[in-house]
């Protein structure tokens, strides 16, 4: 975990203060059941809520030091435990293994942080609708390979973005309740000297579900689903990040990263704005990423357990969860405050004389009689004439000077081919399959914009 790149409300769950309080309350819930069970003395239970109930401070040295000598993480914990706790400590961890704690405690760490990475989708997918709406009629040129193809507009950009962190949520949500799993079934999950009714108790108490058949472990495909949930959303951050960082360019420049008053974009050159949030997404996402792979390589243990897994999961747990949650909170503001600029939006969609209606022209001759083949060929050869002409003619005016073309199409039927409204008029069909119950836009007005 990186400082520079962290939120303390995801840091604190990962805290090994935070990991400690959980292991007690397993244990303590364990006891409970137990005790109800007549397994062990009523008072033990008693005993372990009494001291919890007087919320006392976890001495994270004091088990360190103890784990020092012991090489053991999980027998210093209770060993500090029962110093606490006095003589009824020895019924702590009756019939369990260390792997019905620590892996109950990471299903629920992994859970929590669901519930705040969540929050942050949910905070970036209102920013999303609430610019897409603000530019649903906003002109913007549409390109594939890099190159102008037609017209589209910016509102439409981001209402994709926006389904597909709608999407990601679904996953997300989907993950969230694979890997809320408890398993305390002791010693290679048969159950031997713990009864079903424990895990069962442990479950509910935590908000999780029982993991029906383990092997002393939580088999590691459901954390692979959810490492790998983690990295899907991190590659859409880093989509909609490249096309932010696209759009800035110098020679585009259709929108950009807002730049604060008194922030500096380079040490020797005093004009630049450079896009360095969307180019840190882009590397944070990589992380994110990277994390997804160690995860799927944990699924392979040896036969009922190993701990090769572990080590991993000590490191990605908290890492993948507290980039993810620092991005994504990084991308809304990015998104709450982008700087657009719709005439230059206009001026790049039309800077190429016309050509991005070139398709227009093309279906309008096919179904005027023309082959298509021929039709193709009459447009590009006057298309790739314009593309040369660095600015000098328009498609529209070679077209209308053609015999070939007029002669299928008057005046006023070629001109309206390259009318942009044309390809708007179904913006608000699409918008309300992104946002149900999206009210569609009255009219459009002269610049394509909701009147």
């Amino acid at each position: 975990m990186v400082p520079r790149y962290a939120r303390p409300p995801m840091i604190a769950l990962w805290e090994p203060e935070a990991r400690y309080r959980i292991w007690f309350e397993i244990e303590a819930h364990a006891t409970q059941k137990l005790a109800d069970l007549g397994v062990v003395p009523a008072r033990a239970a008693d005993a372990l809520w009494r001291w919890w109930d007087t919320q006392p401070q976890i001495d994270v040295a004091a088990i360190d030091a103890i784990e020092a000598v012991t090489r053991h993480d999980v027998i210093a914990f209770l060993t500090w435990v029962a110093e606490q706790v006095g003589e009824d400590a020895r019924f702590l961890h009756q019939g369990m293994t260390s792997s019905d704690v620590l892996d109950t405690t990471l299903a629920v760490q992994l859970s929590r942080a669901a519930d705040l990475l969540l929050e942050d989708l949910d905070a970036l997918l209102a920013a999303l609708e609430r610019r897409a709406q603000e530019h649903r009629y906003t002109p913007t040129i549409g390109r594939s390979h890099g190159i102008h193809a037609e017209p589209t507009t910016f509102g439409l950009k981001l209402a994709q973005a926006y389904a597909e962190f709608a999407r990601c949520r679904e996953r997300l949500v989907a993950a969230r309740r694979e890997i809320a799993t408890c398993a305390i079934s002791g010693a290679v999950g048969t159950f031997a000297n713990i009864a079903p009714e424990v895990e069962a108790h442990v479950a509910r108490q935590l908000g999780l579900s029982v993991e029906p058949i383990s092997t002393q472990i939580i088999p590691r495909d459901r954390h692979a689903m959810f490492f790998a949930t983690l990295a899907v959303i991190a590659g859409s951050i880093e989509r909609l990040a490249v096309e932010i960082r696209h759009l800035q360019r110098t020679e585009v420049l259709e929108a950009e990263e807002y730049f604060a008053p008194g922030q500096k974009g380079s040490s020797a050159m005093p004009h630049k704005r450079n896009p360095v949030l969307t180019e840190n997404l882009t590397g944070l996402a990589r992380m994110v990423r990277a994390y997804a792979l160690p995860a799927l390589e944990n699924v392979a243990l040896w036969h009922e357990r190993d701990i090769s897994h572990s080590s991993v999961e000590r490191f990605i747990g908290p890492d993948a969860t507290i980039t993810l949650d620092f991005a994504l909170a990084r991308l809304t503001g990015v998104v709450d405050k982008l700087v657009v600029y719709p005439e230059r939006m206009r001026r790049n969609l039309d800077r190429m004389g016309g050509l991005v209606h070139s398709q227009r022209v093309l279906l309008a001759l096919t179904q005027k009689g023309m082959s298509r083949e021929d039709a193709y060929a009459v447009v590009q050869r006057h298309a790739m004439e314009v593309w040369g002409s660095d600015g000098e003619t328009s498609l529209l005016s070679l077209l209308s000077a053609d015999p070939e073309v007029t002669r299928l199409l008057d005046e006023d039927a070629l001109a309206a081919l390259f009318d942009p409204e044309h390809h708007f008029r179904h913006v608000d069909t699409i918008f309300a399959r992104v946002f149900p119950g999206s009210p569609p836009a009255a009219a459009l007005d002269g610049e394509g914009r909701s009147a």
